[in-house]
């Protein structure tokens, strides 16, 4: 897990993928943090992609980083403690501005049942599971 933490943090941004009643939706996104043994991100409650995620829990990320890519395979789970909340605005204080831990709007969602593949033009793909 914090191979795949790591590798999303150094692209900074990465592709978050939800279903929208059957139709693909991605978007850019840039939390990702390490909190109680999980790899969270972070949006508000009020944006489609929470809405989609409380529908569908299935999410899928990309991410490239000039030679090599990531694609995580997962299952968005909220955690609605107060505690990940404000670890994920620490991490990201720059968010602060527009979110709080109590604000009613701030979600975090934890990666679970997670397979990372790992891939490259020049060598076999890998893959972790967390």
């Amino acid at each position: 897990m914090k191979e795949v933490y790591d590798f999303l943090k150094k692209c900074g941004t990465y592709y978050l993928a939800t279903d929208d009643n059957g139709q693909p939706r991605v978007r850019p996104f840039g939390t990702v943090d390490l909190f109680d043994g999980g790899l969270y991100f972070q949006t508000g409650k009020v944006k489609d992609v929470a809405r989609q995620i409380s529908a569908n829990s299935k999410v899928e990320i990309c991410a490239f980083n000039g030679s090599e890519w990531i694609r995580v395979r997962a299952e968005a789970k909220e955690d609605d403690r107060r505690e990940a909340r404000v670890h994920m605005l620490e991490a990201y204080p720059e968010l602060q501005a527009m979110y709080s831990p109590d604000d009613g709007n701030t979600v975090v969602f934890r990666l679970v049942n997670a397979e990372a593949t790992f891939s490259s033009f020049t060598a076999a793909p890998r893959k972790v599971t967390f």
